[in-house]
Order: C-alpha cells, then structure tokens, then sequence
C-alpha cells in the first residue's frame, strides 16, 4: 500500500523509537542499568523460558476444546516470541520506572530472540526452516543499537536545550507505535484466505487477557518479595518487560519460519491480538501501578530516616 510498512516500519519506525530512547535518556542510568544483572536475568529466563512452558502446558488442555487448533499453535508462537522493541519501553517510561532497565532487556531479549525464538519454534511446533541469522541480527543492530547510539551522542551537545524545553518523547513513541499496530493489522487481514469462526477468535482474545493480567500478577509477586533486591521502579520494568511479547520482531520471524506455511495467517492472529491488548492493558494499568510505585518509595524512604533520638 502507499505507506510502504516494509520500510516505513521495518526500518524507520522502530529507528525512531531507539533513537527517541537514546535522546531521552540519560547515559548514566543507561550505563548503570547494565550493572543489574539479577534483573535482567530475572526478564530473560521469565520472557524465554517459563513464559513457552506455561503456556504448552495450557495448551495441553485446550487442545481437547473445539478451539481452532492453528489459532491454539498461534498462541504458543506468541510464548515463544522475545520481549517487544518498543511497548515495554513506553509504558515504564509512562510511570515513571526503571526506563534504563527496560531499554536493556528490550535490546539484548530481542537479539537472544533471533537465536532462542526459532529453536523454541522447532522445539514446541515442530516447525523446520533455514532461518538467516545473519539477516536478522543485522536488521536488530541497525534499527535498535544504530539509533540508540546516535540518540546518545545527540544528547550530548543539545542536552541543556532538552532538559530546557522537555519535548514530549512519549507521545511521539506512542504515535509511531499506533502506526506499527495498524500496518500490521492491515497486512494480516487483507489475506482472502483467512478463515476464522467467531467463536475460536472470542476464546483467545479472552486466554490472551488472562494469560497477560495472570503473568503481570505473577511477576509483580516475585519482584516485591522480601530480600528480592529489586526497587519499585525496578518491579513496573519487570512487569511490562516479562509480559510484553514482540510483534515488529514476531511477525517477520513468523514470516520466515512458517514460509509457504498455508495456515500462517491463522497461527499470526494471536500475536496481532496480544500486541495491542498489551498495550491497551498496561494503558489502563499505567495510573495504578504509578500510585503504587510512588506510595512504596515513599514509605521506603521513611523507613531508611534515622530515628529522633528519645528524651529521657
């Protein structure tokens, strides 16, 4: 169509989201993000490990209903995938969290996922494609690290001007983000050989919104525990970085891996649904969890005053 996606978004789209990032962010929480090992290995193996397991276990269940079963294989693609480019970012920047820390788990989950999403592919799907590393990785290290670096070094000489009139990074993510949403969706649902029942399609918009509030719940308990390590701005990055699956990285891996696949619109619409509902959840989500987050610095911080000493 006239907006071109397959350069518009491939390439300039999610550019300018990383280099949105880099010109907001301020390099010494980047470099100290990079420190937090326990955090981000807390979001890999959550993201790449348990979250596929859990939801093939599931699966074994439904797979007895009379669900459509490439709609039942299109959500194990979705466990399967690595954390988005994009979304994760926005919403912890939104309330106000560990944005450095989202960044980094966003970048390095989504080069694991070139290597770990089509070996999961192949292990839970039986799904057996010559998948161009090479390609990929490149295409990551253009539109991710590329535009983060320049947005870094920009920073430097028009810091002061930033910090001075505060452009809104947010709702310019938010727009480019809205724009990747709707090509995706166009391209999917322009196929004529998209047989879907309602019936299957109401289902799994409703295990997708489950499946996501049950895994925020879930992560939230594990990252508030006593002696976790982690702070509250830690906890909303984990939270949206742990839940949140990629669709501008999920879609062409999908592309790739089922190529020639007759039923590959089918085992793509879970993703297309989940993305948004990600986002329209965490949206709905951002108030309450900033409510949270700023009471529980709050009451961390009286906590570490020193006590007034007592007269006698």
């Amino acid at each position: 169509g006239p907006l071109k996606p397959e350069i518009t978004i491939t390439y300039i789209a999610v550019s300018a989201i990383f280099f949105n990032s880099g010109l907001s962010l301020k390099t010494e929480e980047l470099t100290s993000a990079l420190m937090h090992v326990k955090l981000h290995l807390f979001v890999q193996i959550f993201t790449l490990v348990f979250f596929p397991t859990a939801i093939w276990l599931f699966l074994q269940l439904l797979s007895i209903t009379p669900i459509n079963e490439w709609l039942l294989k299109g959500l194990q693609t979705v466990g399967c995938m690595p954390p988005p480019v994009s979304s994760a970012v926005i919403l912890t920047k939104a309330v106000g969290g560990n944005e450095a820390a989202a960044i980094f788990n966003s970048a390095f989950g989504s080069f694991l996922g070139i290597v770990i999403t089509p070996l999961l592919l192949l292990l839970f799907l039986g799904s057996s494609s010559s998948v161009p590393f090479t390609s990929i990785f490149s295409q990551l290290f253009m539109t991710v690290v590329v535009p983060l670096i320049i947005g870094q070094i920009v920073r430097r000489y028009i810091k002061d001007w930033l910090e001075r009139k505060k452009p809104p990074f947010g709702a310019i993510s938010s727009c480019v983000l809205l724009m990747i949403i709707y090509t995706t969706f166009c391209d999917t649902f322009a196929n004529p050989n998209i047989d879907l029942d309602k019936f299957s399609l109401i289902i799994v918009v409703f295990i997708i919104f489950s499946v996501q509030m049950s895994f925020m719940f879930l992560t939230f308990l594990f990252s508030t525990r006593n002696n976790s390590g982690f702070t509250p701005a830690d906890t909303v990055a984990i939270i949206f970085c742990s839940t949140h699956k990629s669709l501008t990285l999920g879609i062409p891996m999908l592309k790739i891996v089922f190529a020639g696949y007759e039923h590959l619109s089918l085992i793509s619409v879970p993703l297309l649904i989940y993305h948004p509902a990600q986002i329209l959840l965490g949206s709905l989500l951002v108030p309450t969890i900033k409510s949270w987050m700023v009471s529980r610095q709050k009451a961390l911080k009286l906590t570490r005053q020193p006590k007034a000493p007592v007269k006698v």
